[in-house]
């Protein structure tokens, strides 16, 4: 959209044209970087990204510059994704993927500082881990998030990794900053996320993530079981049933 195109855009759309380009773009962003493509005037601009941060749409990031989707973005992208016709379709595929791995299966999105549970099927077996709708868990030692860790630029990575209070959750946690860089980068490249008794004892799991029609990472989709069913090895043998059902997912909001 260019300066000419700019004065047409109706006062009660700049907003909502604001939020699509930071939703498009999804990295952190300056005003200046979203006015590129919209073209509005500078004041303009500057004024709309702070009525949306005093609002909660937004929140300033550490470095003072960029900015982030705030609380009420983050609730409302959540609503929609938690609306009934799509919940109706993201239960049978959860169920479908359930019945053939024979356990607990999950899709969970990323927050300010941790995995937010938003779905989950629960096994048929006695002897299963209670993690309900609405928790929250690290990023760092759990499978679905270090997949979401591995889609964020290095700079962004590095920066969390140092300001994050890595603690051990079990012997297996891995506390060392390289050691979970290198983890990361060992999950971007595969595509696909291990938990190897890092968040709980006698529990692994597999992550894989559900992409965005930019193909982005938009949520995770995982199952978890303890060990006394599944080796990590077995978890492997059903990563392509995995992959097919997040590519499923990802359809209901193509």
């Amino acid at each position: 959209m260019d300066g000419d195109d700019a004065g047409t855009i109706p006062t009660n759309l700049r907003l909502l044209l604001v939020l699509e380009e930071i939703a498009r773009v999804g990295v952190p962003v300056t005003p200046t970087e979203i006015n590129a493509a919209l073209g509005l005037p500078k004041p303009t601009i500057h004024r709309l990204f702070a009525t949306l941060e005093e609002e909660g749409f937004l929140q300033r990031d550490m470095d003072g510059r960029t900015y982030s989707p705030g609380p009420r973005l983050r609730s409302m992208a959540g609503g929609i994704l938690s609306s009934l016709r799509i919940r109706t379709a993201r239960q049978a595929i959860l169920k479908r993927l359930s019945g053939e791995i024979g356990e607990t299966c999950n899709i969970a999105l990323p927050d300010r500082d941790a995995m937010i549970y938003l779905e989950r099927v629960e096994t048929q077996w006695p002897l299963r881990i209670q993690l309900p709708i609405g928790t929250r868990v690290p990023f760092y030692c759990t499978a679905s998030g270090k997949m979401y860790l591995s889609t964020l630029a290095r700079s962004h990575l590095v920066r969390y990794l140092s300001a994050t209070d890595i603690v051990a959750r079990t012997a297996n946690t891995l506390t060392d900053p390289d050691a979970l860089l290198a983890e990361i980068q060992r999950v971007r490249e595969q595509g696909y996320s291990l938990d190897r008794e890092e968040f709980m004892e006698d529990m692994i799991a597999l992550a894989v993530p559900i992409l965005d029609v930019n193909d982005r990472l938009m949520a995770t989709l995982a199952f978890h079981a303890p060990t006394q069913r599944f080796s990590i090895e077995r978890a492997m043998e059903y990563l392509e049933p995995m992959r097919h059902a997040a590519a499923d997912l990802s359809k209901l909001v193509a």
